[in-house]
């Protein structure tokens, strides 16, 4: 986390979203985001829907993201995940979105 807050721009506030795990009601964990500025949310207890979205997101990339191959190393992992962001957000397909990739359907909703 520390790493993830140095790289952040001056002023910058952003949500931190977790469940309610131990580690993220410890007040070092507290006290870190406090004093970076950043502003904590949990979902309630045992509710993953609070945050379904990106529940939803991170479900099928853990199922899409490692069909091939694994990544050894973190920085395989980091480039793993930002090819299939991309992917995800430009070619793959989406059933709510009218069988669009969200850049398409964005494009369409924005342009009508």
């Amino acid at each position: 986390m520390r790493s993830a807050i140095a790289t952040l721009p001056r002023g910058a506030h952003p949500l931190v979203h977790t469940d309610q795990g131990f580690q993220y009601r410890h007040p070092y964990w507290r006290r870190l985001l406090n004093e970076a500025g950043l502003v904590q949310s949990m979902s309630r207890r045992g509710n993953c829907l609070d945050n379904a979205v990106v529940e939803n997101f991170f479900g099928h990339l853990k199922s899409e993201i490692f069909q091939h191959e694994r990544p050894h190393t973190p920085d395989q992992l980091i480039t793993a995940v930002k090819e299939y962001i991309t992917w995800y957000n430009t070619e793959r397909i989406h059933t709510r979105l009218e069988g669009l990739s969200p850049v398409e359907y964005r494009a369409q909703t924005l342009a009508t």
